[in-house]
């Protein structure tokens, strides 16, 4: 008769979770408050410093993108780095490093051309604002998409680690990511705006090779072709500009493409690690992940034709493409932005979201700690982590039912407060 009470009130006490497991909990959230806040804090502070304190513009890429501006003010040829060197040295370009030269095609020069009439501290604070522009209207755009939801998850967005080593580097990517975040908005509503602003996009077409193929599929197939001639129109009418205002752009930018030994970079990806590996001077194996990822991404979507999605199908298909680029920098992470913040909002896991956010303050803190801000293997595993964590953040999406409630996220949502304060 005594078992009897206590066998009814086991159940309840299982219920409850243990004390032990309660503080632990706790403690582990208060530690990602701190770690991120901090890792937040000190990364802004230092992006404010470089550009309006004592750091010479030379110092972070923007450089490379003011210089080609003046020579092209000058009729003179923006990709000659014999001729840059001396612009890029006079702003505090370092002293015994080849000069740095964009590697943007000529359409790239209609974003780089006012830069010319601009001194290299005044060009610099109006490009990095711009850049920042370009991040906060991303985010409100991908977050629109999601119905603009009542709570602060977007916030882990601006703190996302490699969007804010590119406001850092100053570096062109961020365009890139306005063009999709544009791409992903008004694809249905707008089509044409929506291919024109896939001009962004084509300031950095490695990382779009599955992405873009599949495009071009989805056009065919749903006959888009609105938005394939607002993507024909931007692009012809930038290479028209390039013209007028350079009309050897394209033999130049030839001639240093050819002169350039990217293939003598350590570039932290798995494309150049796999051609290193094999056979360093065999150059079409940098291209092989790239092939097969096209060939995976047009399967997965005839597969998912009929209910293609570019938000949902669309992020896997992103982060598979950057994975698989013919070369990609830590920076052009920042276009997977769209696709993280897609898993941050469907998946219900607090765990997953303080992976995520533990694992951009990584980002954030890694340059601060010596780490080569763009060459450095320790970036090497940064892009299959974003897609195993978007796997299993679309996972635990799809195994919770319907009518389940939300999970809490208290400790999560104290992060992206702290660090949106």
């Amino acid at each position: 008769m005594n078992g009897a009470p206590a066998a009814q009130n086991a159940p309840m006490r299982k219920e409850q979770p243990p004390a032990q497991a309660n503080r632990l909990r706790t403690f582990a959230e208060f530690l990602v408050v701190v770690v991120c806040t901090l890792s937040l804090i000190f990364t802004v502070l230092g992006i404010g410093a470089g550009v309006l304190g004592t750091a010479a513009p030379g110092t972070r890429d923007f450089v490379e993108y003011w210089a080609s501006g003046q020579q092209l003010t000058h009729h003179a040829n923006p990709y000659d780095g014999s001729a840059l060197l001396p612009m890029e040295r006079a702003v505090g370009f370092p002293s015994g490093i080849p000069p740095m030269v964009m590697g943007n095609a000529p359409p790239a020069l209609l974003l780089v051309y006012p830069l010319g009439f601009l001194q290299a501290r005044t060009g610099e604070i109006l490009w990095s604002l711009l850049l920042l522009a370009c991040l906060i209207v991303s985010v409100r755009m991908i977050r629109a998409i999601h119905g603009a939801p009542n709570n602060k998850l977007h916030y882990l967005a601006y703190g996302f680690g490699p969007a804010l080593v590119c406001l850092a580097a100053n570096q062109a990517a961020m365009f890139v990511l306005l063009g999709l975040a544009l791409f992903l908005r008004f694809h249905r509503s707008r089509p044409f705006l929506a291919g024109a602003a896939l001009w962004f996009c084509a300031l950095k077409p490695q990382l779009f090779l599955p992405f873009g193929l599949v495009l071009l599929a989805w056009i065919v197939t749903a006959r888009r072709y609105r938005l394939l001639a607002g993507a024909v129109s931007a692009l012809l009418f930038s290479i028209g500009v390039a013209y007028v205002l350079d009309p050897s752009a394209w033999a130049q930018y030839h001639r240093m493409m050819s002169a350039s030994r990217y293939d003598k970079l350590s570039i932290p990806c798995l494309s150049i690690v796999l051609r290193q590996s094999i056979s360093p001077n065999t150059m079409w194996l940098q291209y092989v992940p790239a092939a097969i990822g096209c060939i995976w991404a047009l399967a997965y979507f005839w597969k998912h034709r009929r209910a293609w999605d570019w938000l949902e199908h669309g992020s896997l298909l992103m982060l598979v493409s950057v994975l698989v680029a013919p070369y990609t920098w830590i920076v052009d992470q920042a276009v997977l932005m769209p696709a993280l913040l897609h898993g941050v909002y469907v998946t219900r896991s607090r765990s997953l979201l303080a992976i995520l956010a533990i694992t951009s303050a990584v980002l954030e803190i890694a340059p601060l700690r010596g780490k080569a801000l763009m060459q450095s293997a320790f970036y090497l595993w940064t892009v299959p982590t974003w897609l195993v964590w978007y796997l299993l953040a679309t996972r635990s999406a799809r195994r919770e039912s319907a009518g389940a409630p939300p999970v809490t996220v208290e400790g999560i949502t104290a992060v992206i407060e702290v660090a949106g304060s």
